[in-house]
């Protein structure tokens, strides 16, 4: 009899059932999609995010309290504190070392020009090559940590380039006021050696280095008299957004509880992987781009939360849909119900055939949401981060879980006039 009763609303009422289908689908597949986004949209705008330069700098710790003292930079003369070059790699070692996508030296001088006048010359990788102990290869350099550079004229520096240490690229405001062009020669002194370089490249950063000239590291290194040293390093990384451990753990690590220093440490945060950097790189002092840091947590907390209020805007306007086509369902129906509660129906029961008919309207509408879901998520990756969302299993059971709410919900109103519905009125014609 259920079966019979279920399977005549369902023939005899399609349309509406197929539009409640419709309603649900579109509300499980944006549902489906945002939160595939959600828990696979860290590590995307992480990625996005460090296309825009370092988060985290790192120091030798004499050169770092010297300038919080003097206020030197670090081609300054009171710097005489180096990091070793050739630890270097020990960044792809630490715990989060797959967090380090990127990293690269700098070494800086005050170098005389030919006309008498000083420029700064920094040192640094461009397209480095490194062959790590681990097996790893890695190409790290400044052509990638500074990709907003635009070269207007001239190329990159290429290290892999023969003639790559007797070459030099020159910012725009530098070149401009000593009319400077590319295949010019400049010759560069300093109190330890001179160097020429030829102009390759002339970029503008839009920044105090379009005044600089930058150079190999090895480059600056002989310039200076300082091989295998390096002042200063910038790493680009993957971190999650801090919170109030990671900000405790950031004054104090020694503070924290085994349990919490555990969980800190074994934890992407930025702090975290400064801690781990230090305790790689000899005499080393490691602190987060706080500008940078915090603007990837809010926007990253943002986004989040703009996709939350999408996904739970979508399903209040399923429950809705729902709610309106439920009701005409069972206006129409209103005299079947009548005569049903008239030869002895419960409500209970009449509830459950209605719910058992939207339930299974509901199945047929979830799995194929969550089917669009999947595609949808696919989409908005390739189209805004040019790469694809991992499909999270975890939220097939998630998008049910809130389908059958939406349902439940949506359903309401249209059982409480079953529950109000007068078998005498319905079958005299009244309402």
């Amino acid at each position: 009899m259920l079966f019979r009763l279920i399977r005549g609303v369902l023939l005899h009422q399609r349309s509406k059932m197929l539009l409640i289908a419709v309603t649900i689908a579109l509300g499980a597949s944006l549902a489906t999609g945002m939160l595939n986004v959600v828990m696979g949209v860290e590590e995307k705008v992480n990625k996005e995010l460090k296309n825009y330069g370092a988060n985290i700098t790192v120091k030798p710790k004499d050169a770092s309290l010297l300038s919080d003292i003097y206020d030197v930079g670090d081609g300054g003369e009171l710097n005489t504190a180096y990091l070793r070059e050739d630890e270097l790699g020990k960044l792809k070692t630490i715990f989060w070392a797959f967090n380090i996508v990127d990293f690269t030296p700098f070494l800086s001088a005050e170098a005389v020009l030919t006309d008498g006048t000083q420029a700064e010359v920094t040192g640094t990788w461009f397209n480095h090559h490194l062959s790590l102990p681990t097996g790893e290869e890695l190409d790290a350099g400044v052509q990638s940590m500074r990709s907003w550079w635009e070269i207007t004229d001239g190329r990159w520096l290429d290290e892999a380039d023969e003639n790559a240490g007797n070459e030099i690229m020159v910012g725009t405001a530098l070149a401009t006021e000593k009319r400077w062009t590319v295949g010019e020669t400049i010759e560069l002194t300093t109190s330890q050696g001179s160097m020429k370089g030829e102009i390759v490249g002339i970029y503008d950063a839009g920044g105090d280095e379009d005044d600089q000239i930058f150079a190999t590291l090895d480059a600056v290194q002989a310039l200076t008299d300082r091989e295998g040293k390096v002042a200063s390093i910038e790493v680009s990384a993957l971190t999650t957004p801090d919170n109030d451990l990671a900000r405790r753990a950031a004054r104090n690590p020694a503070a924290l509880t085994s349990r919490d220093y555990e969980t800190w440490y074994c934890t992407a945060y930025v702090s975290a992987i400064c801690y781990q950097i230090q305790e790689a790189i000899t005499g080393s002092v490691a602190s987060a781009v706080r500008q940078v840091a915090e603007s990837e947590g809010m926007i990253l907390d943002k986004t989040k939360l703009l996709m939350i209020l999408i996904t739970a805007l979508s399903l209040i306007g399923s429950a809705l849909g729902i709610s309106n086509l439920v009701t005409a369902s069972v206006m129409e129906r209103a005299q079947e119900i009548g005569l049903l509660k008239a030869i002895g129906a419960k409500d209970h029961s009449i509830t459950g055939v209605v719910m058992t008919e939207i339930l299974i309207t509901a199945l047929i509408g979830l799995a194929a949401g969550t089917a669009l879901g999947f595609g949808f998520a696919q989409l908005i990756g390739r189209s805004v981060f040019g790469s694809a969302i991992d499909m999270n299993p975890a939220v097939i059971p998630i998008v049910a879980a809130l389908i059958a709410l939406v349902t439940i919900a949506g359903s309401l109103p249209a059982i409480r006039m079953v529950l109000r519905l007068k078998p005498a009125e319905v079958l005299h014609g009244g309402h």
